[in-house]
């Protein structure tokens, strides 16, 4: 999947109404594409508008790091995170910045949250996921090796190792987000098929 930017300037979205008129801090912080399911860009937005229950679909990616004896290296998600904290969630997820190409911010989230620079992606999925808050098209990857991850502290409370058995063990018991175990399950066996 990539997205498609039109040639023109792009509108801001939401546009205000009465109901909801704009407000200047509505317009700081990151920006971010808001999409169609097929990757076309229709709009702009930032992280506040977008998360903030306005449900514009945008953008995000995810990377599922396998190790060659058959564990998945699994995030456990900073106690400062808006949405789910503590709970354990996919090796990498980010946001696509506005202007941005998928594999650019796949590149960027991986280094910035498990310092992970040099791997080989492996396009699994892209789907639409949706939540009270929020709605994101995610373009899911994986990859395989015998890596070395240093993660940001900042970024993620901890890091570790799972196997398959562990993680379906644990499934449905609040370990891990809502998000995690939906993908889980839809690509489990793609992962599986890469070792």
């Amino acid at each position: 999947m990539e997205l498609f930017y039109p040639a023109g300037q792009v509108e801001f979205l939401p546009r205000p109404t009465a109901a909801r008129p704009g407000r200047p801090e509505d317009l700081i912080g990151e920006k971010f594409p808001v999409v169609e399911p097929s990757g076309e860009v229709v709009g702009i937005t930032t992280r506040r508008l977008a998360h903030g229950g306005t449900r514009l679909l945008h953008p995000t990616v995810h990377l599922h790091v396998l190790r060659r004896d058959g564990m998945l290296y699994l995030q456990r998600r900073a106690l400062t995170k808006r949405n789910y904290p503590g709970f354990w969630d996919s090796s990498v997820g980010g946001h696509v910045d506005f202007g941005e190409r998928i594999l650019d911010a796949l590149f960027r989230e991986t280094e910035e949250e498990i310092g992970l620079t040099e791997f080989h992606p492996i396009a699994l999925k892209t789907y639409v996921y949706s939540c009270p808050r929020e709605c994101e098209l995610v373009s899911v990857f994986a990859c395989v090796g015998n890596f070395e991850l240093h993660p940001d502290p900042v970024e993620i409370a901890e890091g570790r190792w799972w196997s398959f058995k562990e993680i379906e063990d644990n499934l449905g018991k609040s370990v891990f987000t809502p998000n995690f175990e939906e993908e889980f399950a839809g690509i489990s066996q793609m992962l599986l098929a890469l070792l």
